[in-house]
């Protein structure tokens, strides 16, 4: 699930971004595979246990258990030590529209992770509500 405000704001990233088709831009496409495949509902009808923009969450990486809060925002706010994940880094890409006690597997510089959403802690579009 993604909505509709968020599917404007990452389609124009992803045109600012240039042509995705040249090495180095593989999150890019994936992601925009992933905006084509999204169910897209308004905020105000979006659920409460999807992760949004600017979503913070609680995850699991199933592998090392460990844990750790996030929130998903865009590239120019991403910061690792204040787990800020961008929408342009593969779990960031992964992690838009997943659902509370979801199971996701992305492929990162490291491998294959498999990460659970334990969590959603704030949702811009709820807190709105």
């Amino acid at each position: 699930y993604i909505t509709d405000y968020d599917l404007h704001r990452l389609s124009m990233l992803l045109r600012s971004q240039g042509d995705l088709k040249r090495p180095g831009k593989e999150q890019l496409l994936d992601l925009a595979a992933d905006l084509k495949r999204a169910v897209v509902v308004s905020a105000q009808k979006v659920v409460p246990n999807v992760i949004t923009m600017n979503s913070r969450f609680r995850l699991k990486d199933l592998d090392t258990s460990e844990e750790g809060e996030y929130t998903l925002v865009f590239p120019g706010r991403a910061n690792k030590g204040q787990g800020k994940i961008s929408i342009l880094a593969p779990i960031g890409a992964a992690l838009i529209g997943a659902r509370e006690h979801e199971t996701i597997s992305v492929m990162t510089p490291s491998g294959i992770k498999q990460l659970r959403v334990e969590a959603i802690l704030y949702q811009p579009e709820g807190a709105e509500a």
